[in-house]
């Protein structure tokens, strides 16, 4: 605890916070000392809010220290103040207000609260570490339906058609699909179809031999004999011309192809993994693409949510890159304000996450402070809350929704079995249900063996 308050609050001393193992700092350097010598996860802070200065000196310590979750107990009259409010909207967990009177239960429940998101979120940026290693993120329920459509395409050989907006992952869920199947020794042959000019498609993906036009000194194996026992990821396969449409297809059909310049059949055996951002069934009825091919393509289909509908997932994908680029940077940044956070949810995202991996590398170069803000990030942002209670109400939906998405994320890792996931998030199982019920997430069936 800070307690840097000229007014008394006897309601603060030690003995109301039974439970707790309390340290308590009269000034910013005996709080600086303690944090040096000790990693805190909660802080509560009662101050004052005066003089430019001391309140810089405020505001730099809690971004310095972004990591603790910070509980304020302040005055209501202090309030009025809209930097203060702004102080407390972008750096502070929760809020109570002095004095407290009986309300101390109230402060226990908040700080008990603070101190279990901590643990969750923390559970979860491990868990996205270890789970992520192709940076699928997410534990929106449209991404945890990807994630379970990827396990069951993955245990076959049949051909995948993967559909999406641009910038939207697709090969990274093709090479999620190869990593996680029988082939996932051999190799990924990833081939942009809309990239190639179309005099050199036909040599890419089929290959050729010597002499078989101007420049073709030596034999050349093709993308398609490359992937042999492997996976090939035909990317915007919309985009092929129609005779290299009527090639690939008869690949799909017969299994073999002819290098370029050679009548010789070679029988390939690979997985096809394609990904379009067209609509391919218009493109079927307009004469743009062939309707045999578009059904031997599509024998499974996984389509890509776009960036805008998954949720709570863009303040993780922002997180997840912030954390991944980190080491290109030798400065002091820690992170997000929380106005860049709510720039990041309200925007629209028309170029999905490789929008989000550009911006969030353009807010690291561009921040000179310790947080990355919406300025930083090009991103707009909403006039600040004018009254403490918008602010409380938007504290409290965050946490809300935080949770949720910890919760449902662990229980899909954990294939709903609600005993596991209340081991890994270090609840008791009586406590997981309550959870899932308040956030209504009581229509997954508990595989727990009875």
């Amino acid at each position: 605890m800070i307690d840097l308050s000229s007014r008394p609050h006897p309601e603060l001393s030690p003995a109301g916070f039974r439970g707790w193992h309390l340290h308590v700092a009269t000034s910013l350097a005996e709080a600086e000392s303690l944090l040096q010598i000790e990693p805190f996860i909660v802080g509560l802070a009662c101050f004052d809010w005066n003089d430019d200065a001391h309140n810089e000196a405020l505001i730099h310590f809690f971004q310095q220290h972004h990591q603790i979750a910070w509980i304020a107990a302040i005055w209501p009259e202090q309030l009025q103040d809209v930097g203060l409010r702004r102080m407390l909207f972008e750096n502070f967990y929760d809020y109570c207000s002095l004095p407290l009177g009986d309300n101390m239960e109230h402060l226990s429940i908040i700080l008990g609260h603070a101190y279990g998101l901590y643990h969750l979120q923390h559970i979860e940026s491990r868990k996205l570490e270890s789970d992520a290693p192709f940076e699928m993120v997410g534990a929106s329920p449209l991404m945890l339906d990807i994630f379970e459509q990827i396990r069951k395409v993955a245990k076959t050989d049949a051909a995948v058609l993967i559909t999406g907006e641009s910038g939207t992952g697709k090969e990274l869920i093709a090479r999620a699909i190869h990593q996680r199947s029988s082939r996932r020794n051999h190799p990924f042959i990833p081939v942009n179809c809309g990239a190639l000019p179309e005099s050199l498609i036909q040599s890419e993906l089929f290959g050729y031999e010597k002499g078989a036009f101007t420049g073709a000194s030596q034999r050349r194996l093709g993308r398609i004999e490359a992937a042999h026992q492997g996976s090939l990821f035909l990317d915007e396969v919309g985009d092929l011309a129609a005779n290299l449409q009527a090639h690939l297809l008869r690949f799909l059909q017969e299994g073999t192809i002819e290098r370029l310049g050679s009548n010789q059949s070679l029988e390939i055996n690979t997985r096809v993994i394609a990904a379009t951002n067209i609509d391919l069934e218009t493109a079927v009825k307009e004469g743009r693409f062939r309707e045999d091919l578009f059904y031997r393509l599509s024998v499974l289909n996984i389509r890509v949510p776009a960036l805008r509908d998954r949720g709570a997932d863009k303040e993780l994908l922002a997180r997840f890159f912030f954390n991944k680029f980190a080491s290109d940077h030798k400065g002091q940044l820690k992170g997000f304000t929380q106005e860049a956070i709510n720039a990041i949810n309200r925007h629209t995202w028309p170029g999905n996450v490789r929008e989000m991996i550009n911006r969030v590398r353009r807010g690291m170069i561009m921040s000179d402070n310790h947080m990355i803000t919406p300025q930083d990030l090009n991103l707009e942002t909403d006039s600040l809350p004018l009254t403490p209670g918008e602010n409380l109400k938007t504290l409290e939906e965050a946490r809300a929704e935080a949770e949720r998405t910890v919760i449902e994320h662990t229980l899909s890792q954990c294939r709903h079995n609600v005993s596991k996931a209340a081991k890994v998030l270090d609840v008791s199982r009586v406590t997981l249900y309550r959870m899932i019920e308040k956030h209504h997430l009581h229509h997954h069936k508990d595989s727990t063996p009875h």
